[in-house]
């Protein structure tokens, strides 16, 4: 397990989510919310938001990376697939980096680390629900061992455009 604050490269270091990420955290995602289809509100959230990802992800591992100075350079969470607790081996993740960082292995630590802590819970099922819009996603969650299972048509709209979900699982 790394402990928080482990470093991982040129002064990253991965670390559970801590309150201290708000700012870091939204401003990620609002990223995501206004440039495409990797986050699924229309609208940018407020900072409040992220009371919503640590509700989620409560009992659940939840990592960050930051850089040497503290900026949150992307973040990471397993949240309930289903409260039953049948269903308490499943996971889903949902992982947002920077985005002129994207493609240099940052989101593939992320995951490991979220496989890594999952599996020490119990967790032996980890599932993605991605936008059939986000190509990038879909080939990432590929390369790193998801298949896909299922696509649900048309069932989202983000913005007038309407998309898939489409549903990955990897086990672990």
């Amino acid at each position: 397990m790394q402990e928080r604050g482990t470093p991982l490269a040129a002064g990253i270091t991965i670390a559970p989510v801590a309150e201290s990420d708000r700012e870091g955290i939204i401003d990620i995602f609002n990223y995501y919310i206004g440039h495409g289809f990797a986050a699924f509100p229309e609208q940018a959230v407020p900072y409040g938001f992220f009371g919503f990802f640590l509700e989620a992800c409560k009992d659940y591992p939840s990592v960050v990376l930051r850089d040497p100075a503290g900026r949150v350079l992307g973040f990471g969470l397993l949240h309930a697939h289903n409260p039953m607790p049948v269903f308490r081996h499943t996971a889903e993740v949902s992982y947002f980096i920077r985005p002129e960082l994207t493609g240099k292995g940052l989101g593939s630590r992320i995951l490991a680390q979220l496989e890594r802590e999952g599996n020490r819970q119990g967790i032996t099922t980890i599932l993605a629900s991605i936008s059939s819009l986000n190509d990038g996603s879909i080939r990432f969650h590929e390369q790193h061992g998801f298949i896909e299972r299922g696509r649900f048509i048309g069932v989202g709209v983000k913005n007038g455009i309407s998309f898939d979900t489409v549903w990955m699982q990897k086990d672990i």
